[in-house]
């Protein structure tokens, strides 16, 4: 039974991989999670778009009033 050793060994090799990866896994989430906590306050300014920059250069001529026209 010379290569019953070999297949074990596979076996191992490969149980072995699956488990580092897992555990690098888990780790990039923990520090993802570590980051999230830590910056709230910088990415909520990025995440929210100006909306209002966007209208008034898409809007047409006239359609818009201005706030220096209405005096």
């Amino acid at each position: 039974m010379p290569g019953r050793g070999r297949s074990s060994f596979n076996k191992r090799q490969k149980e072995r991989s699956r488990q580092d990866n897992q555990r690098e896994k888990l780790e990039r989430k923990a520090q993802r999670k570590l980051e999230k906590q830590t910056t709230p306050s910088d990415d909520a300014e990025d995440s929210s778009p100006d909306f209002s920059a966007v209208a008034e250069q898409w809007a047409l001529p006239g359609s818009i009033p201005d706030s220096s026209t209405d005096e």
